[in-house]
């Protein structure tokens, strides 16, 4: 795609003429242009929509409107300034009467006239070709003591991390927005960069139309979609909740898509990239269930690298996207629905700590991801909050069971990060043969049944887990009807897609 000249762009200006500003090297990293601090060309720069490069002097030049955000899009081995709670600071706002005032949740304050010049800084640094990022789902909290659960549940074993930033995939809040401030407060003691995702308990219900429902998240992270690299990759932010539809009962509601100007910038995005990179989509609902999935596809389906993710789910899944879906792609696309800081919504039991154990429907822990990037390729490790690296499975079988029985009982193994492309086996001797499991789609029996102590224990709980849903990576088999009475262990192996082994051990008794 040729990219627009100015002239073009000043013609599509529904006010006549366009913003204009500058990118340049920051020497001094204090966020404002001085002398001597040269323009960058170049430099991709976008108002949500059109894309422009900066010219030899680092100027730039696009249309807007009242209600326009415009921003850099980091290139590699630059970063953009950070505001004391180390969200970057890449865009500037235009809204010159400000937000609606009859949110319940402020937005933006009025922005007055354009500036005459709005200037983008840039300083140089080092991003290898292999990096780690980390992802949350769901932080989701809907109080200040869960505010704190997500302080001392994740934050606490992040801070000294050598990841180079991170990004939370929407459901920021449980839609107290009052919270943000704290939470993003907390999450700046990582030390990192934090990138954000609009979810659907980020919005302003308030208002009628999708576009007044992310004012607040103006406020406070800026655009609702934008991109940038890191390394050899291209990192796209999608918002992917359309809100302001009316659901059956009357009341407005969200529903998965991307509108016209999200794609058009998409498409302009992906045009400035080349085919050798790999590009990253990332968005809050997942894409099978994104209504107009299918126009983004065809945006993307062509290229030989792409990976894409999002929460929404509470549960982890690796999806692979292929032709029963109408990807055209020479390989399905690998979407992850990633594991959810919050699990099931705060709820369960309370450990010594005093945060709920939050098992996900699905049967593993909360947590998060964190994704390695080595050039277009990538690994992704499953994190259960406040358990060490290597605790990447489940085994579930009887502490006991009678001889008579063992044709009828199964051993079930649930691997967090497990995919259709992993196997499991286990064996019952260190000179036994493997055992092959086989992957069926059922709720967890371990989560059943502590969700069923949970209950009757305590029965008149407003905080009950979450009914189970057939989890999508759980493996199982029948115990050896060879097995002698007295105590056995069960060793297991699970491979999972990226190659790499995870073991676990559990003890049974026969009698």
């Amino acid at each position: 795609m040729k990219t627009p000249s100015f002239a073009a762009l000043i013609l599509l200006s529904p006010l006549g003429f366009a913003a204009t500003g500058t990118v340049f090297h920051d020497l001094n990293a204090n966020g404002v242009r001085e002398q001597g601090e040269p323009g960058l060309s170049g430099i991709p720069v976008s108002n949500q929509k059109e894309i422009v490069r900066t010219n030899a002097e680092g100027r730039w030049e696009l249309p807007h409107d009242e209600d326009t955000i415009f921003f850099v899009v980091k290139p590699r081995g630059w970063t953009t300034p950070l505001n004391k709670d180390k969200t970057p600071q890449f865009y500037y706002i235009h809204k010159p009467a400000g937000s609606p005032t009859n949110l319940r949740y402020k937005g933006v304050e009025p922005t007055g006239d354009l500036p005459a010049s709005i200037d983008f800084a840039l300083t140089k640094q080092e991003e290898p070709d292999k990096f780690k990022a980390i992802f949350f789902g769901d932080p989701q909290p809907s109080s200040i003591e869960q505010v704190d659960h997500i302080a001392h549940d994740v934050i606490a074993e992040l801070i000294g991390t050598d990841a180079k930033f991170g990004v939370t995939l929407g459901d920021i809040m449980f839609d107290r927005l009052e919270l943000l401030k704290p939470s993003n407060a907390n999450l700046a003691l990582i030390g990192i960069p934090w990138y954000n995702v609009v979810g659907n308990h980020d919005l302003n219900t308030d208002s009628e139309t999708d576009e007044g429902s992310d004012e607040t998240f103006h406020r406070y992270f800026g655009p609702n979609y934008y991109s940038f690299d890191y390394g050899p990759t291209h990192f796209i932010v999608l918002d992917d909740v359309s809100w302001g539809a009316l659901n059956s009962n009357g009341d407005r509601s969200y529903t998965g898509g991307l509108d016209a100007d999200q794609l058009a910038f998409v498409k302009n995005d992906l045009a400035l990239v080349p085919e050798t990179k790999l590009v990253m989509l990332m968005m809050h609902i997942p894409l099978s269930n994104v209504g107009n999935r299918k126009e983004l596809y065809r945006l993307i389906e062509k290229r030989p690298y792409t990976l894409s993710i999002s929460g929404h789910t509470h549960w982890q899944a690796h999806q692979y996207i292929g032709k029963e879906d109408d990807w055209q792609g020479a390989e399905p696309h690998h979407h992850i629905i990633n594991v959810t800081v919050s699990g099931s919504w705060w709820k369960g039991s309370k450990d010594e700590a005093g945060i709920p154990h939050t098992t996900m429907r699905d049967g593993a822990p909360n947590g998060y991801s964190i994704i390695t990037f080595d050039g277009a390729t990538h690994t992704m490790d499953f994190k259960a909050a406040r358990q060490p690296a290597d605790y990447q499975l489940s085994i579930h079988a009887p502490s006991s069971v009678k001889a008579s029985g063992l044709k009828k009982t199964f051993v079930y193994v649930n691997v967090f990060n497990g995919s259709k492309k992993s196997t499991v086996k286990m064996r019952f001797a260190k000179d036994a043969a493997w055992i092959p499991l086989n992957k069926t789609l059922e709720p967890d029996p371990y989560y059943v049944e502590v969700r069923d102590r949970e209950i009757k224990a305590n029965r008149e709980s407003k905080q009950k887990l979450s009914g189970p849903i057939k989890s999508d990576h759980l493996w199982k088999e029948r115990l050896p009807a060879s097995l002698q009475p007295g105590s056995h262990l069960i060793e297991v192996e699970a491979t999972d897609a990226y190659g790499r082994v995870h073991t676990g051990k559990r003890i049974i008794r026969v009698e």
